[in-house]
Protein backbone atom coordinates (compact mmCIF):
# COMPACT_ATOMS: atom_id res chain seq x y z
CA UNK A 1 0.00 0.00 0.00
CA UNK A 2 1.36 3.19 -1.02
CA UNK A 3 1.35 5.90 1.66
CA UNK A 4 -0.61 8.94 1.08
CA UNK A 5 0.32 12.20 2.10
CA UNK A 6 -1.57 14.65 4.26
CA UNK A 7 -3.72 17.07 2.19
CA UNK A 8 -6.27 19.82 2.81
CA UNK A 9 -9.81 19.80 1.22
CA UNK A 10 -8.61 22.36 -1.11
CA UNK A 11 -5.44 20.56 -2.60
CA UNK A 12 -7.65 17.35 -3.48
CA UNK A 13 -10.46 19.66 -5.11
CA UNK A 14 -7.83 21.01 -7.26
CA UNK A 15 -6.22 18.10 -8.06
CA UNK A 16 -9.49 16.30 -8.90
CA UNK A 17 -10.50 19.19 -11.02
CA UNK A 18 -7.28 18.38 -12.71
CA UNK A 19 -8.41 14.83 -13.35
CA UNK A 20 -11.76 16.50 -15.10
CA UNK A 21 -14.35 16.87 -11.53
CA UNK A 22 -15.78 20.16 -11.45
CA UNK A 23 -17.66 21.32 -8.29
CA UNK A 24 -21.82 20.32 -8.98
CA UNK A 25 -22.28 22.30 -5.00
CA UNK A 26 -21.65 22.74 -2.11
CA UNK A 27 -23.16 22.22 1.57
CA UNK A 28 -21.67 24.15 4.56
CA UNK A 29 -17.49 22.83 4.59
CA UNK A 30 -18.39 19.69 2.37
CA UNK A 31 -17.95 19.97 -1.41
CA UNK A 32 -19.80 17.69 -3.98
CA UNK A 33 -17.60 17.12 -7.34
CA UNK A 34 -18.33 15.19 -10.51
CA UNK A 35 -16.93 13.67 -13.47
CA UNK A 36 -19.13 12.56 -16.66
CA UNK A 37 -17.06 10.77 -18.75
CA UNK A 38 -16.12 8.18 -17.08
CA UNK A 39 -19.04 9.09 -14.18
CA UNK A 40 -18.01 9.36 -10.59
CA UNK A 41 -18.79 11.31 -7.60
CA UNK A 42 -17.65 12.43 -4.57
CA UNK A 43 -18.26 14.18 -1.36
CA UNK A 44 -14.55 16.35 -0.35
CA UNK A 45 -14.40 17.59 3.25
CA UNK A 46 -13.59 21.18 3.04
CA UNK A 47 -11.34 20.87 6.36
CA UNK A 48 -7.61 21.83 6.78
CA UNK A 49 -6.19 18.32 7.16
CA UNK A 50 -8.32 15.59 5.58
CA UNK A 51 -8.18 12.23 7.12
CA UNK A 52 -6.20 9.47 5.89
CA UNK A 53 -8.94 6.92 5.78
CA UNK A 54 -11.69 9.65 4.08
CA UNK A 55 -8.85 10.78 1.53
CA UNK A 56 -8.21 6.37 0.63
CA UNK A 57 -11.91 6.51 0.32
CA UNK A 58 -12.91 9.59 -1.87
CA UNK A 59 -9.48 8.46 -4.06
CA UNK A 60 -11.49 5.08 -4.15
CA UNK A 61 -14.62 6.87 -5.53
CA UNK A 62 -12.94 8.10 -8.01
CA UNK A 63 -11.24 5.60 -9.37
CA UNK A 64 -8.15 6.57 -9.21
CA UNK A 65 -4.62 4.68 -8.04
CA UNK A 66 -3.25 6.10 -5.04
CA UNK A 67 -0.19 7.27 -7.29
CA UNK A 68 -2.51 8.66 -10.02
CA UNK A 69 -3.76 11.13 -7.09
CA UNK A 70 -0.35 11.80 -5.94
CA UNK A 71 0.67 12.92 -9.70
CA UNK A 72 -2.05 14.85 -9.69
CA UNK A 73 -0.97 17.02 -6.52
CA UNK A 74 2.33 17.37 -7.91
CA UNK A 75 1.60 19.28 -10.79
Amino acid sequence: MTRLPRVSGGDVVKALERAGFREIHRKGSHRVLRRDSPFARTVVPDHKEINTGTLRNIIRQTGLTVAQFRALLDR
